[in-house]
Parts: structure tokens; sequence; C-alpha cells
């Protein structure tokens, strides 16, 4: 069959300077902002003319973190604890025949001018520069299928994770502009407990770190206790 090529015709700007962490789906945390910006010559500000009418839209992308590591017919579902494999065609992995993916995100607001017309958006799972090759209106109408079931994720997984700041976190958010947003955007990210699957039946005390927005975030976790020890700039 014929192939097809594609180029971008936009590119993502989000906190999530890298894979870990973001969360698993769209919509999980709400604090995360960014701005979706056209690229040449696509940067027209008829290309967006009336997308204010939408409250929410579908982002088709590329899974550029992963494409160079291929894709397998039979993938480890975070859902089934990391060890269970499942095909790629019924989950929703990076690890596919095309680095595809898609993903429903809320617009904050639109930038008409200048030369990178964009749109704020919150809640996306994309890592920071992905490329965009597609937009289209999310319509609840069609797309918000109320009869749809799913055995395999019939429902978001809840974390009972109990997310604190140590003092030394604390003292270094009250330095920081946007101090609140930025322990909200913490706060929910690692609620969702972005642990590989196999390390959440370690109870012992864990310690790991995140680039985030613009700053390194430390913490550390035993089983349901969550402790950020630290933040400093990126």
């Amino acid at each position: 069959m014929q192939a097809y090529s594609f180029t971008p015709i936009a590119v993502a700007h989000t906190p999530y300077k890298e894979k870990f962490a973001i969360p698993r789906q769209p919509g999980l945390v709400g604090a995360a902002k960014g701005k979706i910006e056209l690229l040449p010559p696509y940067n027209s500000a008829d290309m967006l003319r009336d997308i204010e009418q939408h409250s929410h839209l579908w982002l088709l992308f590329v899974f550029h973190g992963t494409a160079d590591k291929g894709w397998k017919p039979l993938i480890k579902a975070p859902r089934l604890g990391g060890n269970q494999k499942t095909g790629v065609l019924a989950s929703r992995s990076t690890f596919r025949p095309n680095p595809i993916g898609m993903s429903v995100v809320k617009l904050e607001g639109v930038d008409y001018n200048g030369e990178h017309p964009c749109l704020h958006i919150s809640g996306m799972d994309l890592m920071d520069g992905t490329p965009i090759i597609d937009i289209k209106p999310y319509i609840p109408y069609s797309d918000a299928l109320t009869e749809a079931t799913s055995e395999f994720a019939p429902q978001a997984q809840q974390h009972d994770i109990d997310v604190s700041f140590a003092e030394q976190a604390l003292a270094a958010l009250s330095k920081v502009a946007n101090a609140r947003e930025l322990k909200e955007l913490i706060f929910q990210v690692l609620k969702q407990d972005p642990r590989p699957a196999y390390k959440k039946k370690d109870t012992s005390w864990q310690e790991y770190g995140m680039a985030l927005d613009s700053y390194n975030i430390r913490w550390k976790i035993s089983d349901t206790t969550c402790v950020v020890i630290d933040i400093s700039p990126n």
C-alpha cells in the first residue's frame, strides 16, 4: 500500500520536560497549563478562526520521545501491573507501528496575534516539544459515547497517595512567583503516582526526581506516603 508522510503543523509547549511523570491519560492533571504553537507555513490566524466555539480539542501528535525505539505487537500494560502482556492495538502504548497518539485537551484561550498564533490549553498528557500533526474539535454528542465500555480500563484509577511538602521544598516555593500554581501542579502530578507499576510493590522509601516546568522536583515515596523534599530551578 502507499506510504504517507506528515509534516507537523504545530508544536506543544508543556510543563513535562521528560517522559517520566507525564499522566497516563489526558484530563487527570487539570493544573497542567501549556500552549500549542502553529508552525510555518501553517501559522495563519485563519487556521484558528472560530475554534474558541469549542471547549475541548482533539490533538493528533507524534510520540517523538519513543519513536526511535520501534514498535511491539505485545506490550506490558501499566493497568495490568506491568507484567501481563496485551496487544499493542488493544492499548494506548507509545510503541506502535506508526507512533501517533491522540489526546483531548481543554481549550483555555486563543492568541491570534504574532508570528506564531497559538492555543492555550490545560489537562494535557504531552511532553514538551511534541509535534502536532492535526487539531480537531471535540464534539460532545458524537465523541462522548455514554454506552461505550472498556473492561481493560473501566474507570480512572484512584491513587490513595498522601502528598506533603518538606520544609526545604516549602522554602523554595516561597521564592517562586507562581508558587500556588506550581504547588498545585506538583501535587496533582504526584497524586497520580507516576512510579513504574513494578515499583509500587516496594514499600521501602524510594527517591525520585522529575523536570517539571522550569524546575527540578525531588520527592520520596513509601507505599502511599509521598513527600516533596526539594524544588530547584532547572
